[in-house]
């Protein structure tokens, strides 16, 4: 299932953060970066992969508010299927969470 469209609005709204890049993931979609630094891709309106500190990660699973990732599930990284409208909105506030804990390490 995909939300014709999340993945435009998704672009628009990351690229208006400071520092945040786009550019084309190496497995297919859209990558997120702030400096070297991934945030997060896109995998066309149906799928976002985010990173995030292993602990950090294991909190978001166990709250339900994203899966561990498709392929590398014993990572920081989870998988987040967008499957009702409201899952954009979800989806970026996961984003807005990796990035906020990049602008953090940078700043060390």
């Amino acid at each position: 299932m995909t939300i014709r469209g999340a993945s435009k609005r998704i672009i628009e709204t990351l690229l208006s953060w400071d520092g945040i890049e786009s550019h084309p993931h190496r497995f297919g979609g859209t990558e997120f970066r702030i400096g070297r630094r991934e945030i997060g891709h896109l995998h066309g309106d149906s799928l976002v992969d985010i990173p995030f500190p292993k602990k950090i990660r294991d909190e978001i699973v166990a709250a339900g508010e994203a899966s561990p990732h498709h392929i590398l599930p014993d990572t920081g990284w989870v998988s987040f299927y967008l499957k009702e409208e409201e899952d954009v909105e979800k989806a970026i506030a996961l984003l807005r969470r990796s990035y906020e804990i990049a602008l953090r390490q940078k700043s060390r």
